[in-house]
């Protein structure tokens, strides 16, 4: 869609916005929860051995708290621009759309897109995260998150408020300018969560010949991560190491 049909669009109803809102905190929430709780468990209180633990450091109760906490204010943030985004596919205006794909180019528009989106999210994650990095920044944007020296998997959403919004609208906003299906957007946040939640495990999960071949020189992993919150410095990408490795920021695996 153009900029010009966007703002043709008949108004939204405010109510309706208000109400998706709503939902979409609660189940972001209710997520949160549902998935974060049994890793968490199984990792910090069974000690799976197929895991490889990477640090001696249990984490606190307060840690876990501030994770906690930190992770609920980012869903009322992240919700906002997800239920505008919403809102304007119902009313048609977004370039989100759902359906079977229409032959050999729109099944393969499906993985092309959902690449450029994880690109364009990896790219944006990294160059502002390291931005939140600066001295002056730090302690407004970023520091709430590094109270995990040791992050669990409730660290997985724990951003500061000035960091949840400077995410929270990228992918809703490249969504109504870049087509996407519904089902390969579903897919990336699912990606998105799982890799966050892993990467902030506080455990390996991934088989050792899985980090030390292709997939660990190239993904982003709690081996990589990891690093990231013992020595505040370097490894700053999301899901790929393209970033850190061509700025010079990659500091290895633990």
């Amino acid at each position: 869609m153009s900029l010009g049909d966007l703002f043709n669009l008949a108004p939204i109803p405010l109510s309706g916005t208000v109400i998706t809102y709503l939902g979409f905190t609660a189940i972001i929430i209710a997520r949160y929860f549902a998935i974060v709780w049994p890793i968490h468990f199984t990792l910090w209180k069974r000690a799976p051995k197929k895991a490889r633990r990477l640090s001696k450091r249990e984490p606190t109760r307060e840690t876990i708290r501030n994770e906690i906490y930190l992770s609920t204010i980012s869903a009322f943030i992240y919700a906002l621009p997800a239920a505008i985004v919403v809102e304007i596919w119902k009313a048609g205006g977004s370039a989100m759309y759902s359906g079977m794909p229409e032959g050999v180019l729109g099944w393969l528009w499906l993985p092309v897109s959902g690449l450029i989106y994880l690109f364009v999210q990896d790219t944006w994650f990294y160059f502002t995260h390291r931005v939140m990095h600066h001295r002056k920044l730090f302690q407004h944007t970023h520091a709430g998150h590094h109270r995990s020296v040791q992050p669990t998997p409730w660290a997985s959403f724990s951003f500061d408020p000035i960091e949840a919004v400077s995410s929270a609208w990228l992918l809703p906003v490249l969504a109504l300018i870049l087509p996407i299906h519904v089902g390969m957007a579903l897919l990336i946040l699912m990606l998105m969560t799982i890799n966050s939640v892993f990467n902030h495990a506080g455990w390996e999960v991934y088989p050792d010949r899985w980090i030390k071949g292709w997939w660990g020189r190239h993904i982003i992993t709690a081996s990589h991560h990891n690093l990231h919150h013992t020595k505040f410095k370097g490894n700053y990408g999301l899901y790929f190491r393209f970033w850190d490795k061509v700025c010079g920021t990659d500091r290895g695996l633990v």
